[in-house]
């Protein structure tokens, strides 16, 4: 078993921009248009361009732990204390899917009423975390993501009952893959993911941020029984277009749950890339630490005025951040114009000013 390492600082030199990302940053822009006016064609209404189909809007509590020791005591952790959250509960595509159609799932959470230097100061104060089910990005940068959007987004609101018969074979091929041990998310990512709930998931941030005076990654896993209890739960959807959402409504009905934030320290410059989003670091040398949680009780997870506040009037964007939580790398860089443009997309075609909630603005639970 490696050792324990000491955090490595932070410093700006860490990141390492190719010479042409500005360029591959306007060709992701252009393909995620094309996603959003795509879909808007079709439904006549502006969706997020990426987690287009929300699961569960929630509303909850924030809660930063106490006597956290000093390297996982910086920015928004540095003093313990409660806040209003949001969760969003989504599949990954840019267009709505029938459930049948297996593919990861999203979790963003909204934390409220953060004081301290932000990245945008003219918005309201928040700190968001943008993760899915998965520990490491399907692409290691820029250049390859915008190759493999430009195909996806070609796909768009078309041939539904082909991905339908794709997910069942890919979810077939899966499970013999995992039955001898290995994984493959490539084929969870095109329709091959497990037919699970996804409150039994852990969730991952996945690209570093900024985290005071070093670097990290962040997570989100279950802690509370009612959620612990569902990880690799079968969810059958069969017959159900949105059997996820009418299960996690049941759910939430009857009983609430319990997440913690979990922070992986960069201690291994080898290991623990900045640029390469593709790269798991290793846990045996920065295991994941506790440093929050977040809490919902039982309510009403989903409703029609409940999306047109979350899903329509607000965004969720690893830029909305405490200057100390600085999004690294080159994915997290491309990911502060394209979700501009998204957001900005979407309000101009849904009339829907999209803004950051200040506390006491989140729906009624």
């Amino acid at each position: 078993m490696k050792p324990i390492l000491a955090p490595l600082p932070y410093h700006p030199e860490l990141e390492q921009p190719a010479p042409d990302e500005a360029q591959t940053i306007r060709d992701l822009e252009a393909s995620l248009r094309m996603i959003g006016e795509t879909t808007f064609a079709h439904g006549g209404h502006g969706l997020r361009t990426v987690h287009a189909k929300s699961h569960a809007l929630l509303v909850g509590t924030f809660t930063v732990l106490d006597g956290l020791p000093g390297p996982y005591a910086q920015g928004l952790f540095a003093t313990p204390g409660r806040h209003e959250a949001i969760l969003r509960l989504s599949t990954n595509p840019g267009d709505i899917l029938d459930d049948s159609v297996t593919v990861p799932r999203g979790l963003a959470l909204k934390v409220i009423g953060v004081e301290g230097a932000h990245l945008a100061p003219e918005e309201a104060p928040t700190q968001d975390f943008v993760m899915v089910n998965g520990p490491a990005f399907l692409a290691p940068d820029p250049a390859s993501f915008a190759r493999s959007l430009s195909l996806l987004a070609k796909t768009t609101d078309r041939v539904p009952a082909l991905k339908k018969t794709f997910s069942a074979a890919a979810r077939g091929i899966e499970k013999v893959i995992e039955a001898v041990g290995g994984e493959s998310a490539t084929l969870k990512s095109m329709g091959g993911h497990p037919m699970t709930n996804p409150l039994g998931e852990t969730y991952y941030a996945q690209t570093p941020f900024r985290f005071g005076d070093h670097v990290a990654k962040f997570s989100l896993a279950p802690a509370s029984d009612e959620l612990a209890r569902l990880t690799d739960a079968a969810l059958d959807v069969t017959g159900r277009p949105n059997g996820i959402r009418d299960s996690l409504i049941d759910h939430f009905h009857a009983q609430g749950g319990v997440w913690e934030l979990r922070v992986q320290l960069r201690t291994d410059a080898d290991t623990m890339p900045i640029e390469d989003a593709s790269v798991v670091w290793p846990e045996e040398v920065s295991p994941f630490v506790t440093v929050a949680r977040v809490a919902v009780e039982p309510q009403d997870s989903w409703s029609e005025a409940r999306s047109a506040a979350i899903d329509d009037g607000m965004s969720f964007s690893v830029w909305h951040a405490l200057a100390a939580h600085e999004p690294l790398g080159g994915i997290n860089r491309a990911r502060r114009q394209t979700y501009a443009m998204s957001k900005d997309l979407r309000s101009r075609q849904n009339g829907c000013p999209i803004h950051e909630p200040r506390s006491g603005e989140v729906p009624a639970g």
